[in-house]
């Protein structure tokens, strides 16, 4: 497979999320520009973060900023939080340490090289660390959201510390990423399914990313299994 070049799967997945904000908006009425420019910078950021591209920064920049004003008015304190205040400077972390690890910007600069991240994983040991801790800050934060009315307190504490967790771990080059990325996704589709039955501003398309994102998850698992070997 050439690495440089998206593969069918990951056209798929762009096209499909452009297709389904545009069908979305037909039968809702409605023109969802901040939503639908939210749902599908995000979905090329991850596809490109799949890859191993270093480019996949760019447009996670644009996404986490329109995500971040989009969950504080659904009213999920912890999303908003996360975004403004955690992926927006690691943003800049990871382009950093993705330079650091390899990622090129062209296949010019790259030369024989390759332009991907050089991916690594954790021990068996390290993993069952990682599980028992996240477990922990779950559950904490999870009390914290309840206490100051969060209206999804265990599914915002779920998606906020997990994604904490997996985006050091994408900025680091390891592949166990995926692995809570994967359970982020299914939270967050869950979760916005609710906001989709409250009636609140934006859901609709939110749902539609995050399922997208939650079929990148599983393919990004796939190939950084053997970026990391």
């Amino acid at each position: 497979m050439n690495n440089k070049v998206l593969s069918l799967y990951d056209w798929f997945l762009i096209a499909g999320v452009i297709v389904s904000n545009v069908v979305y908006s037909l039968l809702t009425g409605t023109m969802d520009v901040l939503g639908s420019m939210a749902a599908i910078t995000g979905v090329l950021c991850v596809v490109l973060v799949a890859k191993g591209s270093i480019w996949n920064y760019l447009f996670g920049l644009v996404n986490v900023s329109l995500y971040a004003y989009i969950s504080y008015k659904a009213s999920l304190y912890g999303d908003a939080a996360l975004n403004a205040l955690y992926y927006l400077p690691m943003q800049f972390v990871g382009w950093w340490q993705w330079r650091r690890r390899g990622a090129a910007m062209s296949a010019a600069e790259a030369g024989d090289s390759g332009v991907q991240v050089k991916a690594r994983r954790f021990t068996w040991k390290q993993r069952a660390i990682l599980f028992l801790g996240c477990a922990v800050a779950v559950v904490a934060v999870g009390f914290l959201l309840k206490h100051v009315g969060d209206p999804q307190p265990f599914k915002d504490s779920t998606t906020t510390v997990l994604s904490i967790v997996a985006q050091m771990l994408m900025a680091l080059a390891f592949m166990e990423q995926w692995a809570l990325w994967i359970i982020t996704n299914i939270v967050s589709v869950v979760m916005w399914c609710v906001c989709v039955s409250r009636g609140e501003a934006h859901a609709g398309v939110m749902v539609i990313m995050w399922v997208f994102y939650l079929l990148n998850s599983i393919n990004g698992m796939r190939v950084w299994m053997k970026l990391s070997k």
